[in-house]
Formats: C-alpha cells, structure tokens, sequence
C-alpha cells in the first residue's frame, strides 16, 4: 500500500521548484541539447501547482460529500483538467519526446494509458451493473409504495423476491459468478454479432473496447503501479525537466483509477494496491490524505460490500437491509404500526433509489468523456512522438 514520509503537509513550491532548479543549474552544461536548455520552467512548474490544487480541494471536503458520485466526477473533472495541461506540454516540446531517455518515459506512459482505457470501461459496465440493482429497487417501489390500494401477501411476495433477487446481484462477481462483462458491451456502441464478427476477421480488438470475464480490475491496476517510480535527477536533466510531468501525470491516472475502482463495482476489485506515494512532489500530500480517507472508509463499511464505496450504493444496501428485514417481519393485515414502519421504509428507500440515479446519469457520460480523453492524448502524443523519431 501507498507509503511516504509525510504527514500531511505539502512541499513549498519554493523549495520544489529550487530543487529541481538546482539539478539541472549543476549539470544541465552538459548536456548536448543545449539549445533548449533555457525551454520556461514556469510552465513545468505551474503544472506541478495545478494537479496540487486539484486534488488538495478535492481532499478537504466534507465527510457527507465524501466518494458520493457527484465527488467521483469532480475528481474526473480534475484529471481532465490536468491532462489537457499535460497535453499542452507535450505538444509544445514535441521535438523532445522521442529524444532518449524521454522516450522511455513517453513509451510507458501511453503503454499505461491502454490499461485506463480497459478500466474507464470496465467502470461504465459497474455503472450498468448499478441499474441492474436499480431495476429490481423498482419492483419493490412499485409493489409496496402505493398509498392508493392495500398491500397485501402478493405484493410481499413480489417485494420479498425483488429483495432476494438485488441482494445476489449485489454481492461480489467473485462471489456470484455473475459478471456484466460478459455482454461485450462498449463505448458507444451495441456490438452485434455482425460486428463481432468484422472484428474477429480483421485486425485484434483492443481490449478498451470491453473486458473479458477474466479480466481483473486489481490486476490491471497493479500492473499499472509496478515500476511508476519518480524520475532520477540524471534523467531529470537528460529530459530538460520533462520526466517530471510525465511521471506526475502517469502518477495521478494511475491514482484516479484506483479511486474509480475503489467506489463503483468492477469486475475483480480491490483496494489492496500496492504503490508509494511520492514525497518529494507537492501533490504528494494531498493524494497521501485521499488515499488514508478512502481506505478509513473502507474500514466503515460492511465487509461484504467494502469494495463498493460510493456512498449511494452503500445507503441503498442500508435500506435494503432494512427494508428485508420488515418484508420477513411483517404478517396480513398489518397493524398499524407495521404500517407506518413500513410506509418509513419505503420512503427512505425511494430517496435513496432518487440519489442514486441522479448521481449515476451524470457520472457515466464523464467516464465516457475520460476515456475519450485519454484515447485522444494517447493518439495526438504518438504523432508527435512519432514525428520526432529518426526514419527507419
């Protein structure tokens, strides 16, 4: 798991800026790129600040915003905006990118941003899964929610199964065995058999388009982890500064994912990743904090759903159980107590069943609109890396 000898406090920007100032002041001589030795450290620098203020707003907030969807997209919003500064930079040092050893760096990063795009889709497809539950929430609203007729045994019947029926649903994929993956669904698009088809019979599918039922969430994101480790001073110096964005912006996808996997349901998660978080950058702290709330969250939570830590989720299997507990409990004709308990129970069920849909609709197109994104950076960064490299 994350570790760093921080405790909460930031890097002075002063202090971070000198340190890297002061490497290449010391070395940068030596370079044989010295025309573009003078290229604004400002720029750098103020991209260091802007993922620092970022994702420091987004750590102090309220514990009752916490990991709630509308959160999750302002921390989506918050990578957007970094990426399209990182994007920036790219293209205005373009002529460095293929240049050893920023190609090595530049190389991993768009390697990595292929693994993004298997989880913003795996995500989506948790999303769906979320409105399968939803669907069932539906029955029980419907059975037990009229004020307009009696309830009677066939509505308990139809509200019991509707509960027994998203209890399974909800329940680990592990576990279940059940997975929406296996639909092949995408961004985008329905594939239909015909579409399979051309895919198979062309080129290999890339695995953004959807995961495979033995795809692994956890995998894949400590296959993104391994090796992220911040850029030497050598090759600091050797890249003109460069190295440091691209491991700051490799850090921040990789961190963002996890956050992803940690709050909607995808397939083969957990929160057990291993990574350290650096201290030597200012955003390390924010992230430091983020990392420890979300894993206290976790510790919350029932162990049976503490993978899935939106907090509209976890307000709706509180109703759920509440709500079961009542369907058991309950016999024909109800008394007028079980009555009010239970018009109680279906009206704190509905508000959750409101919350959870108006954080849901919105979310998904802004995980449509990351995968987008990232494609988009991935593809303009190869051209340039790619005008830049020598002639076969």
């Amino acid at each position: 798991m994350p570790s760093t000898d921080q405790q909460g406090s930031s890097v002075p920007f002063a202090s971070f800026r000198r340190a890297i100032l002061g490497i290449r002041n010391d070395q940068v001589h030596s370079l044989e790129m010295n025309q573009e030795s003078d290229s604004p450290d400002l720029e750098l620098e103020s991209f260091q600040k802007l993922v620092y203020d970022r994702f420091y707003d987004l750590s102090t907030v309220a514990a009752d915003e916490f990991l709630t969807a509308r959160w999750i997209m302002k921390v989506l919003e918050a990578f957007v905006g970094c990426q399209e500064e990182f994007r920036v930079i790219l293209c205005n040092r373009g002529a460095w990118l293929s240049k050893p050893p920023l190609d090595k760096f530049v190389s991993d990063f768009f390697e990595k941003s292929i693994k993004a795009l298997d989880i913003c889709n795996a995500t989506r497809e948790g999303i769906e899964k979320i409105r399968l539950w939803q669907k069932q929430l539906e029955i029980v609203l419907c059975a037990l929610g009229s004020q307009q007729r009696m309830i009677g045994e066939g509505q308990f019947r139809r509200a019991r199964k509707a509960l027994m029926d998203l209890a399974l649903l909800m329940l680990d994929d592990k576990e279940t065995g059940y997975s929406v993956s296996h639909r092949n669904r995408s961004f985008g698009r329905h594939n239909t058999s015909r579409d399979h088809h051309r895919h198979r019979s062309g080129h290999s599918r890339s695995l953004s388009w959807s995961v495979s039922h033995s795809w692994s969430a956890a995998k894949q994101l400590q296959s993104f982890a391994n090796n992220l480790a911040p850029p030497r001073a050598n090759e600091i110096v050797a890249t003109n500064g460069l190295a440091v964005p691209v491991f700051t912006m490799s850090f921040v996808l990789m961190f963002v994912l996890w956050i992803l996997v940690a709050a909607i349901p995808c397939q083969d998660r957990s929160l057990q990743i291993h990574f350290s978080i650096p201290r030597q950058y200012p955003w390390g702290a924010p992230l430091l904090l983020l990392h420890d709330r979300v894993m206290d969250e976790a510790k919350k939570r029932d162990r049976r759903n503490s993978s899935v830590l939106l907090k509209e989720v976890y307000e709706i299997d509180k109703c759920i159980r509440h709500m079961s507990d009542l369907v058991d409990s309950v016999h024909i004709p109800l008394t007028e107590q079980q009555k009010e308990e239970l018009q109680k129970g279906v009206q704190e069920l509905a508000v959750a069943f409101d919350a959870c849909k108006n954080g849901l609709d919105p979310l998904e197109p802004e995980v449509r609109e990351v995968f987008r994104k990232i494609m988009s950076c991935r593809i303009e960064g190869l051209e340039l890396f790619n005008r830049g490299s020598p002639a076969g």
